[in-house]
């Protein structure tokens, strides 16, 4: 007798899949502790514009968004290059569970 395998119906399934997404808002800072800091900046900042998720800069930090099972295996990805190509330095990150990037202030 041949076994029939019980599942849960594909409609059912992509339904639970659109639930479980979670837009995050990301704020990255990133500061080479080297006298040649510029670079090293700019680079990363290059390679977060080029990556098809909304990216939006201001003097102090860089804010990136998108979906979380997407957008954070990037980050962790070009955070490790930048880390690989300078001496010392530091990234300080923000993540905020709401997609954040058309907040405009109401005061």
């Amino acid at each position: 007798m041949a076994s029939k395998e019980v599942g849960i119906p594909k409609k059912v399934l992509i339904s639970i899949q659109t639930i479980l997404k979670m837009h995050i808002s990301v704020e990255l800072t990133l500061s080479p502790l080297q006298d040649s800091f510029e670079g090293p900046i700019i680079a990363f900042i290059k390679k977060l514009r080029a990556s098809g998720f909304k990216v939006i800069e201001n003097p102090l930090s860089t804010q990136i968004y998108g979906e979380y099972d997407e957008l954070m295996p990037f980050i962790n990805g070009v955070m490790k290059e930048a880390l690989v190509d300078i001496k010392n330095g530091l990234f300080y990150m923000k993540i905020v569970k709401s997609d954040r990037s058309d907040y405009e202030p109401h005061f």
